[in-house]
């Protein structure tokens, strides 16, 4: 791979004294670990992206990043058994800057660590024309599995990241050069 992938970090949380920023420097760790991937960090907090889904300078920027990306990670908390309300409105925000990319996922949560929210995101992301890759990272009981330095002793979750970082920049790699000898048909 010649040219770096250009990785979208979406941070989706916007709640006041939200876990994410954790979970985001903790993946971007991982991420800092791999050679291939330029991170590009939206954080969904400091964009005004309206619910009505009208233009705005914001939303023009964020379909300018979206874009320019290769690939996407979604970094989600899981609020009543789904994603964010931020998140979706973020996603309705574009259509064509989404498709023909893959996107994978860094949930945490209670229990279920955020896979109900990423199992709804999945059926989401397919009707956008994005892959979905298989393999995602999930963080139960998130609270608890971070120390005060923002580290993790989840073995599972280092495992996990990196498996999906491989499938997304196997599928980014592809379809990065699909996109330039034709346009996607959707």
């Amino acid at each position: 791979m010649d040219t770096p992938l250009r990785l979208g970090v979406i941070i989706a949380s916007t709640r006041p004294e939200r876990l994410a920023p954790v979970v985001a420097g903790w993946f971007l760790e991982m991420l800092g670990t791999r050679t291939g991937f330029v991170p590009d960090v939206i954080d969904l907090q400091g964009l005004d992206l309206p619910a009505d889904l009208t233009e705005t300078p914001d939303v023009r920027a964020l379909r300018g990043r979206l874009g320019a990306a290769d690939a996407f990670v979604v970094v989600t908390s899981e609020y009543n058994h789904g994603y964010p309300g931020s998140l979706k409105i973020a996603l309705d925000s574009a259509k064509h800057e989404w498709r023909a990319k893959p996107i994978g996922f860094v949930s945490y949560g209670g229990l279920s660590g955020g896979l109900r929210a990423v199992e709804q995101l999945r059926q989401v992301v397919a009707e956008l024309h994005m892959v979905s890759v298989r393999d995602s990272v999930s963080f139960a009981q998130a609270k608890r599995a971070f120390d005060a330095d923002g580290r993790t002793t989840d073995g599972a979750a280092v495992d996990g990241c990196a498996r999906m970082l491989g499938q997304l920049a196997w599928w980014a790699t592809a379809l990065r050069a699909a996109r330039t000898v034709a346009p996607y048909p959707g």
